[in-house]
């Protein structure tokens, strides 16, 4: 994970074959400059994916959409209703639209995308299948349906999103009308529905939980690595737990 917060969100996969974004919330430099930092040239991306379009998730897409100095421009996948809602400007970019719930293909990746409970146009989340590997990403949403319960089954890794304390939330800076939305059910989740949902749902074939989104000012990393920890040690799972911490991208995961 590149970036993951409120201030960005940009997570990078590959394969043997394939390279993709996931998601693009950080300016086109410093996306640059954290794929440098691990080694990937910026140049060999395949793809870009997005999830909504939120600009913590936007923010360096139009500049990474552009036409490189070779005319090479780097395919957009995003939602048929979300493409619209992107500020596109004059970039002219290649697009590449999905119905929200449809599967496709870039490389050698297989992705499934799925509706998420959250207030944008139409937001996706989604799991990549590669090399006998599958891996979910689940972020911005209000509460977790069964039908996402479903599609984040016999993940090996799992990218979930814990962005608030419940009690930090009610008693911090935010307004009454922008804690009412990030509590409400197409908000973010908080640390108390992600336990349950490790304590009853998390498949056990799981063999890393990444929790990320992490509010800077209605959550603390350490308050989201003890109570997710208990929660796995009350369910007697051996899963890996890493919390991305905010602006601070994660170590590179090999699977």
């Amino acid at each position: 994970m590149l970036a993951s917060s409120s201030s960005g969100n940009c997570t990078f996969l590959g394969t043997e074959r394939t390279r993709i974004l996931i998601d693009a919330g950080l300016s086109r430099r410093e996306t640059f400059a954290r794929l440098a930092a691990i080694g990937e040239d910026p140049g060999k991306l395949d793809a870009i994916v997005v999830t909504h379009e939120h600009s913590d998730h936007v923010a360096g897409l139009v500049a990474l959409a552009r036409p490189s100095k070779t005319g090479r421009r780097l395919p957009v996948y995003l939602s048929r209703l979300t493409a619209p809602a992107i500020s596109w400007e004059s970039c002219e970019p290649h697009v590449e639209t999905f119905q929200a719930g449809a599967s496709f293909t870039i490389g050698d990746i297989t992705i499934e995308s799925f509706t998420i409970p959250h207030d944008a146009v139409d937001p996706v989340g989604f799991t990549f299948r590669a090399e006998g590997v599958k891996v979910g990403v689940a972020m911005d949403m209000g509460y977790m349906p069964d039908s996402i319960k479903v599609h984040l089954r016999s993940c090996d890794f799992l990218i979930l999103e814990s962005n608030h304390d419940v009690e930090m939330l009610k008693v911090g800076p935010y307004p009454w009308s922008l804690k009412q939305r990030v509590m409400g059910r197409k908000g973010h989740l908080s640390n108390d529905t992600v336990c349950d949902y490790i304590a009853e749902n998390l498949d056990g074939t799981t063999g890393t939980l990444v929790l990320s989104h992490l509010s800077e000012q209605n959550n603390h990393p350490e308050i989201v690595r003890l109570v997710a920890s208990q929660a796995l040690e009350r369910r007697g799972l051996k899963t890996r737990l890493v919390v991305a911490e905010p602006r601070l991208q994660t170590e590179v995961f090999r699977l």
